[in-house]
């Protein structure tokens, strides 16, 4: 891409996998600022370096290490997550396209999100938690002809998923909300505040609990 084409907010592809530019520093020679879909991670690079895509329905992606589908089969509700994809924000809104949003609440016409912006509800696509059989992987650009390297990246993107010490998680139990932090792993067993004791598996169950954040990236 040439750097006049870059945007705030554009899906795109870098070094292989999905990134989000989140500013653009025309000054710099590493002038786009991306933050990796997968972790957060940020990263810098130059135009010529990304390739833009826009998602649609049936994507399937990671987003802060849990996997989700775009989806258009049922409107929002309160927790979901949902990506902006034909923002038409009133002038007290401030969204803008591909703005990943939690749902504080629902209305018939919308959803209010944890940010204060009104959405309509044919201006997002609702983050499904998990990967929908027919769904398309999006989170490489290239699976099939992948290198060497990026193999390395795959595998280290199984470890990334799973739960290490400090991670905080929320249970998706709409009856029992909590949120708590990995205190201690052993063997198949995670400990977390509270008291609370998991299987490795219950807890990797993205329809019971939801991956929020590590204490060390905060």
């Amino acid at each position: 891409m040439k750097l006049y084409q870059v945007r705030k907010g554009q899906i795109v592809y870098f070094q292989n996998e999905l990134h989000k530019v989140y500013s653009v520093k025309p000054m710099y020679r590493k002038s786009v600022h991306l933050m990796k879909l997968r972790d957060l991670s940020q990263h810098l690079s130059s135009a010529a370096e990304i390739d833009k895509y826009q998602p649609k329905e049936l994507d399937s992606f990671i987003f802060n290490k849990n996997i989700y589908t775009l989806s258009k089969d049922r409107k929002a509700e309160e927790g979901d997550y949902i990506l902006i994809t034909h923002p038409n924000p009133d002038y007290l809104d401030h969204y803008s396209l591909n703005e990943i949003e939690v749902v504080a609440s629902a209305e018939s016409k919308g959803v209010v999100t944890s940010k204060s912006n009104g959405v309509k509800h044919n201006e997002y696509l609702l983050m499904v938690p998990g990967r929908h059989e027919h769904s398309n992987p999006i989170e490489y650009r290239d699976i099939q002809n992948i290198d060497d390297s990026s193999l390395n990246d795959l595998s280290n993107f199984n470890a990334d998923m799973l739960p290490s010490i400090g991670d905080v998680y929320r249970s998706n139990d709409k009856d029992e909300s909590i949120e708590a932090m990995v205190i201690a792993i052993q063997g198949n067993s995670v400990f977390l505040g509270g008291n609370l004791e998991l299987a490795l598996e219950e807890l990797m169950n993205i329809e019971k609990w939801e991956f929020l954040y590590n204490l060390l990236d905060q």
